[in-house]
């Protein structure tokens, strides 16, 4: 693999500038950085709910499918199915975890994107880029007219590309709040419940 200093040695200053901006450490051949990464996946979040024609009402449907395809692009669903069932995760067979992550996307498909429809000409502010080794931490905000939000999303660097596997809302955790969640449902009731509650009631548990 070539080296970063081999890489710099081959670019111009301006090319370098721009890299140092992102973060070196963050350079590997053919792999966008995590910010490109989260910029790339908001851009496009941002021109699918502003375009006129999808905004119709026959083409909700078509809208929300689009929506998921984008975000599934680019997050990592059995990651964070995995990190959400936590300690319970390891006691379940291979079969059932091919279960749960289908599951989980659909709920986190529905809640993500239903929240992101609500969009309404919000300011995304890109603040800070964090690496260490193969995890990644893209710091922004959404700014409206009335208050801004912290939102932070973390990355892991899976087959030769950064996958998001959190998400970080005023610094609340979508999968801490989802695994409270479901370690709740299991130790109330049990793991079978929280797959029926997911397979039947996909979206309506709560969500940060």
């Amino acid at each position: 693999m070539t080296t970063i200093c081999s890489l710099v040695k081959t670019l111009s200053l301006g090319a370098i500038l721009a890299l140092v901006g992102l973060g070196l450490s963050s350079v590997v051949i053919g792999v966008e950085p995590p910010t490109v990464v989260v910029r790339g996946t908001i851009d496009e979040v941002i021109r699918l709910v502003t375009d006129e024609g999808l905004k119709k009402p026959d083409q909700a449907a078509h809208r929300r499918q689009l929506l998921e395809e984008t975000i599934g692009q680019h997050f990592d669903f059995a990651e964070m199915a995995k990190r959400s069932l936590a300690g319970h995760w390891i006691n379940r067979s291979e079969a059932e975890h091919q279960e749960f992550v289908p599951l989980f996307q659909a709920l986190l498909s529905k809640t993500y994107a239903g929240k992101i429809e609500n969009f309404s000409g919000e300011q995304v502010r890109y603040l800070k880029e964090r690496l260490k080794d193969s995890f990644a931490e893209v710091q922004t905000s959404i700014v409206s007219k009335k208050n801004e939000i912290a939102l932070d999303y973390r990355l892991l660097l899976k087959d030769g590309n950064w996958r998001v596997y959190d998400v970080v809302v005023d610094g609340v955790s979508l999968v801490r709040n989802y695994r409270v969640q479901f370690d709740r449902i299991i130790r109330n009731s049990s793991y079978e419940e929280l797959v029926k509650t997911l397979r039947e009631r996909s979206g309506d548990l709560t969500a940060p």
